[in-house]
């Protein structure tokens, strides 16, 4: 099992913030990346200070900051950013990290903060989102020396140099979500990666099974795509820290228990477990509390040896 970090920043953190988590998760070694969330705007009753920070800038300073962790969002809003432009500044920042990038494009589903930052709120979201996938990954593949040409419903692109080229040969992409049809078939299409966010095991295993036959459907082998989950993570060395920790987010621990990844180390390898069974490959844990650089170091020293 591989475990990942995965950040919410728009619920209050500076760079300085992210930065510091993404070099002690790049330290501790036993996570192999350091993701994101694409949010201008707070969620529930925090104050969001310092206020926002930009996905792909970022990553843009982690590149540089960061040596060997892999580096990535769950997921870019495809409302906020022109496909053209995105795969400009996908392409430069794997360049400015050695090739370390991957790339989770969702269709983008908080009104409120396109509200807020003056940003369009298509309706067809799911239209727009297929055809930024196929000009997105289009533009990386096109050959040097030749162009590319795209006429869709939402984008039309004419003569594209498709410039400049990933470090990467190929960037992996991730697709993900709980549509029974389309995103299955979406992540057919396109994904190296399928994620599902926040959900059970039973509604993993059931998704999972939907992506897979989908995938086979689409004359590629099921096995090719990796699968994961990115649940919430509260793990305490006995109830009295999970408690602590709980109480800081300001989740009650059965909840956490029932929805997430919470309790002693022991527990939440077992629960790891139960996600693997389904064909879980890979876990992102949501960690609420970025100045809780000890809770990094327990999952890495009690949990991670334990999950191979």
């Amino acid at each position: 099992m591989d475990l990942r970090i995965f950040t919410e920043p728009q619920q209050g953190a500076s760079y300085d913030t992210l930065l510091r988590v993404a070099r002690t998760a790049e330290e501790l070694g036993a996570f192999s990346a350091f993701f994101r969330s694409d949010h201008y705007l707070k969620m529930g009753g925090v104050s969001g200070l310092p206020g926002p920070t930009d996905a792909w800038i970022t990553l843009a300073g982690l590149a540089r900051d960061t040596s060997t962790i892999r580096l990535g969002t769950l997921m870019t809003a495809a409302t906020f950013r022109l496909p053209g432009v995105l795969a400009i500044q996908v392409a430069q920042v794997d360049a400015m990290s050695g090739g370390r990038v991957e790339f989770g494009l969702g269709a983008g589903w908080y009104e409120e903060e396109h509200t807020a930052y003056g940003i369009p709120f298509p309706k067809e979201k799911f239209g727009r989102l297929e055809e930024q996938l196929e000009i997105i990954t289009g533009l990386w593949s096109t050959g040097l020396g030749e162009t590319f040409d795209f006429a869709g419903t939402y984008y039309q692109l004419s003569e594209s140099p498709a410039l400049p080229k990933p470090a990467q040969a190929k960037i992996p992409v991730l697709v993900g979500g709980k549509g029974p049809t389309r995103t299955p078939a979406l992540a057919a299409r396109f994904a190296d990666e399928f994620n599902l966010p926040f959900v059970s095991v039973a509604e993993s295993e059931a998704q999972f099974g939907r992506v897979r036959t989908a995938v086979e459907r689409a004359d590629r082998r099921a096995d090719d795509l990796v699968y994961s989950n990115a649940l919430v993570a509260c793990v305490g060395r006995d109830d009295a820290e999970v408690a602590r920790r709980a109480a800081v987010l300001g989740r009650e621990v059965d909840e956490l228990k029932a929805n997430g990844l919470a309790g002693t180390p022991d527990e939440v390898v077992e629960k790891i477990g139960r996600y693997a069974a389904v064909g879980s490959e890979r876990i992102y844990l949501q960690m609420l509390d970025l100045d809780d650089l000890d809770h990094l170091e327990l999952i890495a020293s009690r949990i991670a040896p334990q999950l191979g």
